[in-house]
């Protein structure tokens, strides 16, 4: 038996940029469909997510993958991995 233990996964959530001003920071929107445990009827929600952008290539709009990491500051836990869509 190997005692090696392996890393538990990082979380990865798609969102849509909102905000980009800070140097190397941006804020996400991440949406996701939840379903009422009574009615069984999909409701729409999302969360804002701050994330460390370490190139400053964001901008408002584009489409990015954010993975959670250790904490960076007093807000940011989350890392852009790439940017999936750019904005127009």
């Amino acid at each position: 038996m190997s005692d090696v233990k392996q890393a538990p996964r990082k979380t990865t959530k798609v969102g849509v940029v909102l905000t980009n001003g800070a140097d190397k920071s941006v804020v996400v929107k991440v949406e996701n469909l939840v379903m009422h445990p009574l009615y069984r009827k999909f409701t729409r929600t999302s969360s804002k997510f701050m994330a460390h952008d370490e190139e400053n290539t964001c901008n408002k709009g584009d489409r990015v993958l954010i993975e959670e990491c250790r904490p960076m500051s007093k807000s940011k836990r989350w890392r852009v991995r790439k940017i999936v869509e750019r904005a127009q």
